[in-house]
């Protein structure tokens, strides 16, 4: 018989999704270690010590007497060891490696928990290059496959019984909190757009990163843009609740879920949002359904299943699903109206916990953004004579079409897209690459397309705004243009090293 506890009904489902899983912490692995050098390195952007070194100050400002743990316990990484280029490549590595693993299903409980240390570890130690909701949502996501991953350490083949169904429901719980948070968001956010339903009308073209997808996209009429728009808001208000029902209901939410991330996928970069999103599908979906869509594909044969040993015991999981649940009403709490109720000592409990990001809070695109302010960056030797700075994947020349990157995610042109909103207020981190520019760092410039400056970097940088809008069909026909633009003003002004200009 199956161990005690297992979910035989639900047994390929844990399989592939633990596979898809690890798949997924492959991509965000190899995606983040081809950046990290120029990002957090030594010589990047916003090197890890600098953010390890503010956080301990921020913990002995608080508690002047305070042990070294505390440190750890606000920002929890194994940056505080070592933080240099070779230790941030280790991390990498070892994350590629065990994300080989789990996709291949060999120990994968120690495998999925060591990968949740390891991707913690960086996100601590990245600051707003590793901040972004799929991040987090990577986290939430891989814990709870911990306690879903079979305890054997060998190959898991042929695929044993299911996950124990407390685990499942806590995964149905994620899906649905990420799903509804980000459709309520919208609606308590009191943005017009949502609101008479013209939001797509503008996100095309204003997401941080298109591709060609979204040109076509925005090229709909107003009423399909509105109709698009009411979908979204459906399969994110309403849908969700069919993650709870019985199936054949629950593949309903599987399918829809699906179709949104399909959606997006085909009019967005946004790295392994997408894929995760599709991953935590994958619990809805029983195997009486997997063999019945196995068997409507010619030549493909599901793996047999067979009785093994269970996972995890219920005395175990039980108070960990307690807090998981408890933690959770924490975050939704105000989202849902419910500021005025607390729960003494549970604000507490999730300060303490936060850096962990077990549970985390959900909401995308609460408020549309309207305009599409791009930053040019342009370095001079002159002061008069300005060049471009060229990036790989954000809106630059107004004839090169929208690139597609996804799953990879560039995280310097994604934050240029939040810097760019400021509008005349350079943020830190900002600040600090304009300073690697003017220092000619190779590990910076490698994020870039092209350095302007190969022989000697430049004497003077400076940062402008530019106002970018998608053409329509006629335009791009006549001119080859994908873009509109026009001047908006200064971000930075010029600045060279040690002074303003």
């Amino acid at each position: 018989m199956p161990g005690a506890g297992s979910d035989d009904a639900y047994a390929l489902a844990t399989w592939v999704f633990l596979r898809a899983l690890g798949l997924v912490y492959l991509v965000a692995f190899v995606s983040f270690a081809v950046q990290v050098r120029g990002l957090i390195g030594e010589r990047g952007i916003v090197p890890a010590r600098l953010l390890l070194e503010e956080a301990r100050r921020g913990v002995r400002r608080a508690r002047p007497r305070a042990p070294r743990w505390r440190a750890f316990l606000a920002l929890p990484t194994l940056c505080w060891w070592r933080a240099d280029d070779r230790s941030l490549l280790v991390l990498c590595g070892a994350g590629i490696a065990l994300a080989l693993l789990v996709a291949a299903g060999v120990a994968q409980a120690p495998a999925l928990a060591a990968l949740y240390v390891l991707y913690l570890s960086l996100v601590s130690a990245s600051g707003v290059f590793l901040g972004y909701q799929w991040d987090v949502l990577l986290l939430e996501a891989g814990f709870l496959a911990i306690l879903a991953a079979p305890l054997e350490l060998g190959l898991d083949w042929p695929p044993g019984p299911g996950a124990h169904p407390v685990v499942r429901w806590l995964l149905y719980w994620l899906l649905f909190r990420l799903m509804f948070s980000s459709g309520l968001v919208k609606l308590r956010s009191g943005d017009p757009t949502w609101r008479s339903l013209t939001t797509l009308e503008h996100h095309y073209e204003t997401q941080p990163l298109p591709h060609r997808g979204g040109w076509w996209a925005h090229q709909l009429p107003p009423p399909a843009q509105k109709a698009s728009t009411a979908l979204m808001l459906a399969l994110e208000l309403v849908l969700p609740f069919l993650v709870f029902a019985p199936p054949p209901w629950r593949y309903g939410a599987a399918a829809g879920t699906a179709l949104l991330m399909f959606l997006i996928l085909a009019t967005g970069n946004y790295g392994f949002f997408n894929l995760l999103a599709l991953a935590l599908c994958i619990p809805l979906v029983d195997d009486r359904a997997w063999l019945a869509l196995a068997g409507a594909l010619p030549g493909l044969r599901p793996p047999p299943v067979e009785a093994g040993a269970g996972g995890w015991p219920l005395w175990l999981l039980a108070p960990v699903a307690a807090l998981l649940l408890v933690l959770s009403f924490e975050k939704l709490r105000p989202l849902v109206g419910l500021g005025g109720l607390r729960v003494p000592g549970l604000p507490t409990l999730t300060r303490v916990l936060d850096p962990f990001r077990l549970v985390n809070g959900y909401g995308l695109f609460a408020v549309m953004t309207t305009a599409r302010p791009e930053l040019r960056v342009e370095g001079s030797d002159d002061g008069s004579s300005w060049r471009p700075y060229r990036f790989r994947w954000k809106p630059g020349d107004p004839r090169r079409p929208p690139r597609w990157a996804m799953p990879h995610q560039p995280r310097l042109d994604w934050q240029l897209w939040f810097e760019a909103l400021r509008g005349g207020r350079p943020s830190g981190w900002f600040t600090l690459f304009l300073e690697r520019l003017l220092e000619g760092r190779p590990e910076v410039l490698a994020l870039l397309a092209e350095d302007p400056f190969p022989d000697a970097p430049p004497r003077l940088v400076r940062a402008e705004l530019d106002d970018y809008r998608f053409t329509d069909r006629k335009t791009r026909r006549e001119t080859g243009r994908w873009w509109r633009t026009r001047r908006l003003g200064v971000h930075q002004p010029p600045v060279s090293l040690g002074r303003d200009e």
